[in-house]
This record gives C-alpha cells, sequence and structure tokens, in this order.
C-alpha cells in the first residue's frame, strides 16, 4: 500500500454538459489506495482538446504519478497490480445472473406465500420466472438477437421471422407458466421452442464442434454457446412435460 504523502496528479473533464465517470473512477482508485489528489478539472473543450494535444492521448483522464505519465483509468489499474476487465472476454456471468435471481424470487415468492420449501412449486416458479427474464434480456434488441440466433438455430436458419418471433414466445410461455395460466397455449409453445433450441445447440456444440456466442441473454453478449445455454432450453422442456403430468394426474 501507498504511504499517505504520496501524491498523484488527475485530470479529468467536468463539463457543463458531461462529467467523465472514469475520471471519478479514477479519483476514487486513487484515493482508495491512500494517494494524496492533486485534482486538475478540465471544465471546456478547449482544454481537453489541449491536454490531448499536449501528450499524445486520444481519451481522459490522465493520471500522473511520481511526475511519470501512467495513463487513463485502465492503465492506472495495471499500475496498481489490478485486473482489467477484457471487454470481448467470454463469460457466463449474465446467464449465472438470471438464473440466480429467478431462484432468488422463486424461494422469496413460495415462502411469502406460506409455501415453504416445496421443491417442485420453487422448480416450476424458478423456471417460468428465468424464461421471462430471459425474454426481456433478447426483447432489448430484437434484430441484433435474431441476427446472432442464425449462427445456430436450425429453424431460424430455415425460416428467418422465427429469430424476431422466439424472445415474444419464450416472454409468454414464462409468464403464463408463472401464473399456471393457459397451459393449452404455454405448454405446446414453451415445448416447440425449448425443444427446437435443444437441438439446435447440441448440434452447434458437441456435433459440429463450432465455438460461438449465445444469444439467450441478448445480441450484444458475449455467453459462449455450451453447456449453460443448453440448460435454458432444457428447463423449457421439462417445464412443459411436468405440467403436461400434472395436468393428466
Amino acid at each position: 500500500m501507498p504511504s499517505a504523502e504520496k501524491t498523484a496528479i488527475l485530470y479529468r473533464m467536468v463539463l457543463p454538459d458531461h462529467v467523465c465517470p472514469y475520471g471519478l473512477k479514477a479519483r476514487h482508485l486513487l484515493r482508495s489506495k491512500g494517494y494524496k489528489i492533486d485534482e486538475r478539472l478540465l471544465t471546456s473543450r478547449a482544454e481537453v482538446d489541449a491536454l490531448k494535444e499536449k501528450y499524445g492521448v486520444a481519451t481522459t483522464p490522465q493520471i500522473f504519478i511520481e511526475g511519470e505519465r501512467i495513463g487513463g483509468h485502465d492503465d492506472l489499474r495495471r499500475h496498481l497490480g489490478l485486473s482489467v476487465a477484457d471487454p470481448a472476454a467470454l463469460t457466463y456471468r449474465p446467464v449465472i445472473a438470471v438464473f440466480v435471481i429467478a431462484a432468488a424470487l422463486a424461494f422469496s415468492i413460495e415462502i411469502g406465500a406460506g409455501h415453504g420449501l416445496a421443491f417442485a412449486p420453487i422448480a416450476q416458479r424458478f423456471i417460468a420466472i428465468s424464461m421471462a427474464i430471459l425474454a426481456l434480456l433478447k426483447l432489448q434488441d430484437v434484430e441484433r438477437f435474431a441476427t446472432m440466433f442464425l449462427n445456430y438455430d436450425l429453424l431460424a436458419r430455415k425460416w428467418v421471422p422465427y429469430g424476431r418471433i422466439y424472445p415474444f414466445a419464450e416472454g409468454l410461455a414464462g409468464v403464463l407458466m408463472a401464473g399456471h395460466l393457459l397451459p393449452w397455449l404455454s405448454i405446446p409453445v414453451a415445448l416447440f421452442i425449448g425443444s427446437i433450441g435443444m437441438v439446435s445447440v447440441f448440434k452447434a456444440v458437441y456435433i459440429d464442434r463450432r465455438e460461438l456466442k449465445c444469444a439467450c441473454v441478448g445480441g450484444n453478449s458475449n455467453v459462449p454457446l455450451g453447456f449453460v445455454s443448453l440448460t435454458e432450453n432444457v428447463m423449457m422442456v421439462a417445464m412443459a412435460l411436468w405440467m403436461c403430468w400434472q395436468l393428466a394426474a
């Protein structure tokens, strides 16, 4: 840890219509590491442009420590021995976040309603909530989702509009299944889209051995197509079959 006397100079942009968020993050990071900061605010576009031209840089903030120019926020993290996120790195984090929140909601609703910790009702509600959240993420940009979906979905490749229909169908099935409403509609929809998705992902990943990104959380994600992606479709099929069994019982 640096001593309290160690100082840093921080040039950051503070314009009337824009305050650079990375400047604020750099300031917080320096303070958390015990640096005394000499803040030099750039309050006009002319000052920002002058700084960029002077040091031959394209962005702000700019940080100096012990007279040495460190660079911007990411450079500061590296200088301090901290990791820097790679925006292109593959990660399952978005899908895991969806499943964790869906599980928490399922437990909360069932326990709050006085139903206890019975596995079947919690599992059903978890799957329905997961479907609804995943559909919501896809619906943020349907066209982008549909484009990524074409990389591996077998039906979408045969009939392109299916990629635009899919998130609406998944959302409808999830919402209806959450309340056990209109099972004559929700069951076949979930069974249909889940089965096609399951076969498509399995073929792309385990037969063709293709390395693709999954569109399960929307068309701008870096989630790799694989086992976790397959889980979304398996859950839909399992939910549909379970509801069929309940209706027949």
